[in-house]
């Protein structure tokens, strides 16, 4: 028999576990930052030494962290599941914790691209600064989906999401479209579960299991439901 499909939307708080701050504080502000001066097309104009430096120290701090319980467990699934990852994080975690299919709807922190080219990308571990250029000769930038970016990888999340035999919902309150109406394309039967520490509108639907645990604690419960066997 072939495995059930599995696929997983996480955000921020997957990752908030393992040290990596969420998007923005309650503030507003992001690391003392306004959104739009580090993360629009408009900021990076404005002043790229600014968003270059940014990104840098946020590529340093990765290097700080480690997956933590949560990614493990989704690397696990692997050995029950077809699993798919689909997630707005543009950390690694969930390559390193041994996840092998997991596309990155926001990017990815380690990458880079060419200004003139969003469909091309370089490995880019280290930092990357004013002056550093792509082979076809334009500067660098970070492999960031950016305020009011196209977000390149939707249509293959979506395809994959409408595959689905389970969905789950981890660290994400999907309130931030386009990612949030991933949970319209699965079919009517696809029990969904969702790890979250809040309240979540999804909750009074039959189908939806709410798991009110932040994410670790919340796999733990996940973990005796789809591994009981």
């Amino acid at each position: 028999m072939s495995k059930k499909h599995i696929v997983v939307l996480t955000g921020a708080g997957i990752s908030q576990e393992s040290g990596i701050k969420t998007f923005r504080d309650s503030n507003g502000l992001w690391e003392n930052h306004d959104i739009m001066e580090v993360a629009s097309p408009e900021g990076f104009r404005s002043n790229p030494e600014l968003v270059l430096n940014f990104y840098n120290l946020r590529r340093r701090q990765l290097q700080e962290v480690e997956p933590n319980a949560a990614h493990l467990f989704l690397a696990e699934l692997e050995k029950h599941y077809d699993v798919s990852v689909v997630t707005q994080n543009v950390d690694d975690l969930h390559e390193r914790a041994g996840s092998s299919n997991i596309i990155h709807l926001h990017g990815e922190l380690k990458k880079a691209r060419s200004v003139a080219d969003e469909y091309t990308t370089y490995d880019h571990p280290g930092d990357l600064n004013l002056g550093d250029l792509a082979p076809d000769g334009h500067q660098l930038r970070p492999h960031i989906v950016w305020f009011g970016e196209a977000v390149p990888e939707m249509s293959r999340a979506m395809e994959v999401t409408r595959k689905a035999d389970i969905l789950l919902i981890i660290g994400t309150s999907m309130q931030v479209y386009p990612a949030a109406g991933l949970i319209d394309f699965v079919d009517s039967d696809v029990p969904i579960y969702i790890v979250d520490p809040e309240k979540v509108p999804q909750s009074g639907n039959s189908r939806v299991t709410h798991i009110q645990e932040k994410a670790v604690k919340g796999c733990e419960k996940l973990r005796e439901i789809l591994l009981k066997e």
